[in-house]
């Protein structure tokens, strides 16, 4: 069950929630890949979407990126409220079964003011996913062992972007999209059933001995005021947090009109981007996730946990010309090896970055940080990623015509240096942090 029942003793509880850890990760990432899944379906329907519903590209960014993200991320925190004093296996099948539903109603939609406020129930129920899934990972898994393990969970980003470009683009093909919002929200509301009954609900604080043993375990809930107040005084957790924002505010962007570009400028049909482009796509960022948690690993035993922060800034300094060259190429047949091979360079940021924030969040604030930071990655990253390459692409189209999203791309790859940046100050702080410590 997915906590252990009050007459049980808690040495009992704690070596069975400990057994059980791979099974609570491959649900929670489950979950998390249906969350994706659901969220970046709009992506590949929404060339259809747009000849249906006569809708502009700035309609489209705004479906997916800022009428979505105010309510994901904002909702995120109060959630992580509930999370920090109550049962957060309930909260992720609540939302879960929320946002599966929506998904399937986004079917229904028959103007873009439907489409809209569908994306919004989807973005209401996607919030209570996310922080209190970190928490309990967190809870399972020690510092040393952390960034692999969100690393896997960080896989049901591109697994589920890959698999809902894959399902979403092959139901359209035949059946049109609204049945492909159907087939992909559906599902997860059996999903929902199957967590709650399978995951663990640890105790807090149970990978962390040393922290408990010092007392922080006890005592009242920090505020809010106070979590936002100690996050943004951590010079490491300010650089990490702006690094990812950053991070995400290009990738949610490129994700969400990338079947587009390729279907403009590169005249790709959508079966061969549901068929080859998201499923390879997906393999290179299995790898790139799975890998990169175990260097990250690898580097903070050998090096100390400085060293992953800096693995980042490397690895997607790396991808950044591959990503260039892909926007600017015009042959899709070798614009397509340089995205795949970009993928696994620079996908591996955030089980790293999670894990680094994790560690440095004080205990009984973890759910609290990850929704910090997921607030400040979704309002900025998910919100203005999508809304603003659709407004730069409607601004370019007198000029450039259909190959205005083309630049818009670029523009925004343009951006990766500033993220850079705050991945290498993260990484130096964090050494500062540890020399000092001795």
């Amino acid at each position: 069950m997915s906590s252990a029942a009050p007459h049980v003793p808690q040495e009992i509880a704690d070596t069975l929630a400990m057994k059980r850890r791979g099974w609570t990760l491959a649900l929670l990432t489950t979950a998390y890949f249906f969350s994706y899944m659901d969220r970046q379906i709009l992506a590949i329907l929404q060339e259809l979407i747009r000849a249906d519903l006569h809708l502009s590209d700035t309609q489209l960014g705004l479906i997916g990126g800022l009428a979505f993200a105010l309510f994901y991320a904002t909702l995120g925190i109060p959630v992580a409220r509930l999370a920090d004093r109550g049962n957060r296996v309930n909260i992720i099948a609540i939302a879960l079964a929320l946002w599966s539903a929506m998904t399937a109603v986004c079917g229904l939609a028959q103007n873009f003011v439907q489409l809209l406020l569908a994306r919004i129930g989807v973005g209401v129920g996607e919030a209570g996913s996310s922080p209190p899934s970190h928490s309990i990972i967190a809870d399972l898994y020690p510092p040393e062992k952390r960034a692999g393990a969100m690393g896997i969970y960080s896989l049901g980003v591109v697994l589920g972007a890959a698999l809902g470009t894959l399902i979403g683009g092959t139901v359209a093909a035949f059946y049109g999209w609204r049945a492909a919002m159907f087939t992909v929200g559906l599902p997860g509301i059996a999903l929902a059933v199957v967590v709650k009954l399978f995951v663990v609900e640890p105790r807090r604080g149970l990978s962390d001995a040393q922290i408990v043993a010092e007392g922080e375990k006890k005592g009242a809930i920090p505020p809010l005021s106070e979590g936002f107040r100690a996050m943004f005084a951590s010079g490491p957790a300010f650089h990490l947090v702006m690094g990812v924002t950053i991070t995400s505010m290009i990738g949610y962007g490129h994700a969400h009109f990338g079947p587009s570009f390729l279907q403009r400028s590169l005249g790709m049909g959508i079966t061969d981007i549901a068929w080859i482009v998201a499923p390879i796509g997906g393999v290179m960022g299995t790898i790139s996730g799975v890998a990169g948690g175990w260097l990250a690993n690898r580097l903070a035993v050998r090096h100390g946990l400085h060293a992953q922060s800096w693995m980042v800034f490397g690895l997607k300094s790396i991808g950044l010309p591959l990503s260039f060259l892909f926007y600017l190429s015009s042959d899709p047949w070798m614009a397509i090896p340089l995205y795949w091979l970009s993928i696994l360079l620079v996908s591996t940021y955030l089980g790293p970055t999670f894990a680094l924030i994790q560690g440095l969040a004080p205990l009984r604030m973890r759910a609290l940080w990850a929704a910090i930071t997921l607030l400040v990655i979704n309002l900025i990253g998910l919100g203005l990623g999508p809304t603003l390459i659709g407004v730069i692409s409607d601004l370019l189209r007198p000029q450039f015509g259909e190959e205005s999203l083309r630049w818009a791309m670029v523009t925004f790859a343009a951006l990766t240096p500033w993220a850079l940046f705050h991945y290498w100050r993260a990484g130096a702080l964090l050494k500062r942090r540890q020399q000092a410590a001795g």
